[in-house]
This record gives structure tokens, C-alpha cells and sequence, in this order.
């Protein structure tokens, strides 16, 4: 059982910035309670009072990121809740970009895949997706858009917030409101392109179309 407290609280947050950090740095397959244990000036076994092995303690890091996501999306959400289906998607699809962009190292952390974790940390993943998808999946019933466009549609999409995302990384594109309104029109403008040109191209699953 983990222990409680307030110092103990402050010791597990503090074990899972650093654990942001050192995923960020070193990936999946390089991750080290060890290291992380000396960033924190604590012994090698501390971080076991707190998480049960390398693999909890990434899932414990992914929940995180849920839920300064999710407190995030929820205001979002409820702001524009009087406006079309559409517009909610833009706003909600908008602010993740800004998510993304004031959190860099969220980005590249969410971007990584490590195929050996299981079940738990891949729902985890697709739990930054569930109101978008639920978005989505109300408008396409609204214009009665074919299963096949949406799916293409938001692939597309996704690859506009996360390519954005990137450019913003890379300091290729400056992150202010004005480049940001760019990305607006494009994923607003994705939605008014014929459906015809999905006919021409190879099928997208579902799992490449996860959205957030």
C-alpha cells in the first residue's frame, strides 16, 4: 500500500516530475528509477513505496498527464457548450494544440509507443481521446457523414494538431494567437472538402485515428 500523509504526497509528485523528465530524456526503454530516485535525493527503494515497478510507475506518469489534460478539456468543454458540434470540436481540437504546445515534453512523451506495456497504459493513452471522439462521432450523425470519411477526416485532423504541435517544438512556427488562428482554419476547413477524394485513398483504421 502506498504510503500517506502530506510529506509522503509530496514525495510521490515530486517522484513523478522527475519521472516526466526522465521519460521525456530517455524513453521507454531506458527509464530509470534509479536515476530518478538520485534527482529526488532519495534512496533507490523510496519510489517503490510509491509505485510497484517501471511499468506503474510510467502508467502513475500517463494518469498525470490525464488529468491536468482532462481538468483542462472539461473547462473547454463547458465554455462552449451553448455552440454548435462543430465549433466544439474546433475549440476542444484548438486547445489541445495549446496543451501540447505549453507542454512540449507531454507531446513527445504521448508520441512515444512502447508495445510491451499492457492493456491498462494503452487506455490510458486513448482516455486523452474520448470527448473529442464522442465530438466527432455526434457531428458525422448530424451531416450523416459515411464511417469511412469520418475516420480519414480525423486522421487528417490529427496529423494537422500534432504537426502543428511539432512545429511549434521546433521553433519553425512561433506559438503566438495569430499562428494558431492558422491552425484553426485548416482543421475548420477539413470539414467543408468533399467527401469524394476518400474514395482514392488506402482505408485508415481506427486505431490511427485516435483523436484528442
Amino acid at each position: 500500500m502506498a504510503p500517506k500523509g502530506k510529506r509522503a504526497s509530496q514525495l510521490r509528485q515530486q517522484l513523478i516530475s522527475a519521472g516526466l523528465e526522465e521519460l521525456d530524456q530517455h524513453g521507454f526503454e531506458d527509464f530509470s528509477i534509479r536515476r530518478i530516485a538520485k534527482t529526488c535525493g532519495v534512496s533507490c527503494s523510496a519510489p517503490y513505496k510509491h509505485f510497484e515497478n517501471k511499468q506503474d510507475f510510467i502508467i502513475q506518469i500517463f494518469s498525470y498527464i490525464n488529468e491536468i489534460y482532462h481538468e483542462r478539456q472539461n473547462k473547454t468543454i463547458a465554455r462552449y457548450a451553448h455552440c454548435s458540434t462543430r465549433q466544439q470540436i474546433l475549440e476542444v481540437s484548438l486547445d489541445y494544440v495549446r496543451f501540447l504546445a505549453e507542454y512540449p515534453h507531454f507531446r513527445r512523451i504521448i508520441m512515444q509507443n512502447y508495445q510491451n506495456f499492457d492493456e491498462k497504459y494503452r487506455l490510458l493513452r486513448g482516455q486523452l481521446s474520448v470527448a473529442t471522439y464522442d465530438l466527432v462521432s455526434r457531428y458525422c450523425a448530424e451531416v450523416n457523414m459515411p464511417d469511412s470519411v469520418r475516420r480519414w477526416k480525423t486522421f487528417i485532423m490529427r496529423s494537422i494538431i500534432y504537426g502543428a504541435a511539432l512545429f511549434f517544438d521546433n521553433k519553425e512556427m512561433e506559438f503566438n494567437e495569430e499562428n494558431l488562428q492558422i491552425v484553426r482554419s485548416l482543421l475548420d476547413r477539413e470539414f467543408d472538402l468533399s467527401w469524394q477524394y476518400t474514395e482514392t485513398v488506402p482505408p485508415v483504421t481506427e486505431e490511427s485515428c485516435e483523436t484528442a
